[in-house]
């Protein structure tokens, strides 16, 4: 099938929810991406921060095959290996916590509101509401949606759950107004992604586990875009000296497949009773076995190190690259999740500008472009990405009223 034809097929017979880029890809390996045409790009956004171990690593691939061969799916009313191995290994990783596995990033933001909702009512007190912070982005789902802080999506939707409360990121007083006795949760990202690679400070974390203490609420990170080796620590919340209740996973734990997990505190965990919260497909044996070889190649290959590494030569390389740009404002990022903000909304132009050149990135908002490149990324592709972005910023800034 041509592009052509496939545009004209997708357009016919799939729902019209997403602004897809013009192009199509057939191929991928490591940092480098094909299309249709046979041209080859370097993926900086892997599936927006999915892809942590390249496209199509030989160790996943082969866990894929060799799992999918033997036993695909039974439900969730039998045991698996690859699932009671996966749980084992994330709480490990941990340090403490039992799981329950999804299939996405919404899905495991939902176990965690009805967990910590559970939890909440441990001692007969009815505590229902949740403190979400603007600018967030925890799915969309309608009660992940009433989570995510961000107005414009909700209202196509409104009416939605109206148990939510909204704060300023950092704003620590409007916190401690917002959060009370019936609280259930906090949900936060401790830097948050869809809202444009924005850092909370550490007093605003140390602040929400202090409050939730105080107000017998669950602290809840959502590190579905954060986790498993992305801003070079395994977690996110681990440059920050805060533990969490509840963290969420998906993204990169399946390295492509849909696969999520909520993690809890065992005393929060065991709130859950038989019958509590289910799923069919969620924590599967393929997309098990996936995680267990993703997890065990972020080891070998010393990859929480390498983001860390990788992202200090990135974010340095893109100030350097424009420092003589007006258009930037900033870069910022934590690891291998970075964001270049310009002065006016552009960022959709140079997406474009990047693209033409060969780099795949993204306009996470109307004035900034995420970079979150694979774990796996080199000096040498960080070097060739810069060049790339940098030209494409010039290219853009050059057009008549750019």
């Amino acid at each position: 099938m041509s592009f052509e034809e496939l545009v004209a097929t997708e357009h016919a017979y799939h729902m019209n929810v997403y602004g897809r880029q013009p192009v199509a890809f057939v191929r991928g390996e490591g940092v480098r991406l094909w299309d249709t045409e046979g041209r080859e790009y370097l993926d900086f956004l892997s599936g927006i921060a999915v892809v942590s171990v390249g496209h199509s690593h030989p160790k996943v691939v082969e866990a894929v095959r060799d799992q999918i061969g033997r036993l695909t799916h039974v439900s969730n009313l039998y045991y698996t290996e690859p699932q009671v191995l996966l749980a084992q290994r994330l709480h490990d990783l941990l340090g403490w916590g039992k799981v329950f596995f999804a299939n996405s990033g919404a899905e495991a933001n939902e176990c965690a509101l009805k967990l910590a909702r559970r939890w909440g009512r441990r001692d007969g007190a009815e505590r229902t509401g949740v403190v979400a912070v603007l600018g967030s982005f925890h799915g969309r789902t309608f009660t992940t949606l009433a989570a995510t802080g961000q107005p414009a999506k909700h209202a196509p939707f409104a009416p939605l759950p109206g148990w939510f409360r909204y704060v300023e990121l950092d704003d620590i007083a409007a916190l401690d107004r917002a959060i009370d006795d019936g609280t259930s949760a906090v949900l936060l990202e401790v830097i948050q992604g869809e809202g444009g690679v924005r850092a909370s400070s550490p007093e605003f974390i140390g602040a929400a586990r202090r409050l939730c203490n105080e107000r017998a609420a669950a602290l809840v990170f959502d590190e579905v875009q954060t986790g498993l080796g992305r801003t070079g620590r395994w977690f996110g919340f681990q440059h920050y000296d805060v533990l969490p209740d509840i963290v969420t996973l998906a993204k990169a734990l399946g390295a492509g497949l849909p696969i999520g997990a909520c993690v809890a505190r065992e005393e929060v965990a065991d709130a859950f009773k038989p019958g509590d919260h289910a799923t069919t497909f969620g924590g599967g044996p393929v997309v098990c076995a996936a995680a267990l070889a993703v997890l065990e190649v972020i080891e070998q290959e010393d990859l929480v190190q390498n983001a860390e590494r990788m992202g200090t030569h990135l974010v340095e390389g893109l100030q350097k690259a424009t420092a003589s740009d007006p258009g930037v404002t900033e870069v910022r990022g934590t690891g291998l999740l970075c964001a270049v903000q310009l002065d006016g909304d552009r960022a959709a132009d140079v997406v474009t500008a990047a693209r033409d050149r060969g780099l795949i990135v993204n306009n996470v908002t109307p004035s900034a472009i995420r970079l979150a490149p694979p774990l796996t990324v080199t000096e040498v592709e960080i070097e060739r990405a810069v060049a790339l972005l940098a030209d494409a910023l010039a290219a853009v800034r050059e057009r008549p009223g750019g």
